[in-house]
């Protein structure tokens, strides 16, 4: 696997790394039998590919929810999956961020098309990168050309000694202006976290406050999202939840459930099953934008050839991806993945009908395993979202 691509994937869109085998168990909760005993297939296969624990939801139009579980949540004690264990949300967050940006926006505190140099004035310079050129919308659908580059671990020793280090945002952002941008801005299309960073500052700069805390007065208050938690420095998890493991290589496993994420300000919160079905069906069913902001966050863009491969047919919008069903149609979703953890959902266009699954391995030590499991996720939420129908 290209180390270009590795490091893509496996950090910024947080499929990371992880083999296992482990005690195999399946539970479900019964609504309608074949939405269920399809639930109960699809979560097994992602297990059978080495996946130590695995939990879905599904909600169907009438509000009515399927889970299942697969797995063990500790491979030492054999503890069963929890049905709607705490995980990260990793980059599931920068929907969050996009939603409170566009909140702002309705309100008349800012425009997606102020430059960052409006409310960062000298911040993004450098190496050739100017925030005079960029725009809020770029960095929102990663077309800012700001390259990323966010610490991270490859090897069990890297991620002992980083595991418990905090990075402050000024630290992540400077790291991207020592290189030179990936493209001009707006004329490719480059996944950055440190575009995300960016917009976390442009909200404390906008509102005088933290990004998380408007987050939670924004987003998480009015859906009534009471488990999904900000947990800032923190490197444990509230209970229940299941372990998080990595795979470095063959007889590397390492439990890497402890250890505060890169961007605790962003990417600090934890959450459910239960809740990110909510947000999404909440998100898009209007409850939290005006239409017009809601449009803008459903304008797209192509993502890279090399985002392809995970997102066949996927499209970007303003934190939001746009992905195809097998039975005709779109679903809209933000894949997230940190320390082991890795999520995907998915909401069909009306928000009716959601989807979430949550791994507590990933397998990431070659191309073919990343693939693997995203694709047998994916598999899972587009089976949930086309027997519920589209």
């Amino acid at each position: 696997m290209p180390s270009t691509l590795r490091k893509r994937l496996a950090l910024a869109l947080g499929v990371a790394t992880l083999l296992t085998a482990g005690v195999t168990t399946a539970v479900a909760q019964p609504v309608g039998s074949s939405t269920e005993e399809r639930l109960r297939q699809d979560t097994e296969a992602i297990h059978a590919l080495g996946v130590s624990g695995v939990q879905a939801r599904v909600i169907a139009p009438d509000g009515r929810q399927s889970v299942a579980t697969s797995g063990t949540a500790d491979l030492n004690t054999g503890r069963p999956v929890p049905s709607d264990g705490y995980f990260r949300m990793a980059s599931t967050s920068k929907t969050l961020v996009a939603t409170v940006i566009l909140r702002l926006e309705a309100e008349g505190a800012l425009s997606l098309d102020d430059t960052v140099d409006h409310w960062l004035p000298g911040v993004v310079r450098g190496n050739g990168n100017d925030g005079s050129r960029i725009s809020i919308r770029q960095l929102l659908q990663h077309t800012g050309g700001i390259h990323d580059d966010l610490p991270g671990y490859t090897t069990p020793e890297e991620y002992y000694e980083q595991r418990h280090i905090v990075y402050g945002p000024e630290e992540l952002i400077a790291r991207a202006m020592a290189h030179a941008p990936d493209f001009p801005p707006g004329e490719g299309w480059g996944y950055s976290n440190t575009g995300y960073v960016l917009l976390g500052a442009v909200i404390e700069k906008a509102t005088g406050r933290p990004a998380h805390e408007e987050i939670e007065d924004r987003v998480l208050r009015p859906l009534g999202l009471h488990r999904t938690r900000w947990l800032g420095t923190s490197a444990a998890l509230p209970r229940p939840h299941a372990q998080a493991y990595q795979y470095f290589g063959p007889g590397s496993r390492v439990d890497v459930t402890d250890q505060i994420p890169v961007d605790h300000d962003i990417l600090s919160f934890v959450t459910t099953t239960r809740d990110e079905n909510i947000l999404f069906r909440g998100l898009l069913s209007g409850r939290l934008l005006p239409k017009r902001q809601l449009a803008e966050m459903k304008r797209t863009v192509p993502v890279s050839a090399e985002v392809q491969q995970l997102w066949p047919g996927g499209r970007y919008g303003l934190g939001l991806v746009e992905r195809p069903l097998s039975c005709g149609g779109t679903y809209w979703s933000h894949d997230g993945g940190d320390g082991g953890y890795i999520t995907v959902n998915g909401v069909t266009r009306d928000g009716r009908r959601s989807a979430v699954v949550s791994m507590s391995e990933a397998r990431g030590d070659t191309q073919e395993h990343v693939l693997e499991q995203e694709n047998a996720a994916g598999v899972l939420i587009d089976h949930a979202l086309c027997r519920l129908g589209s």
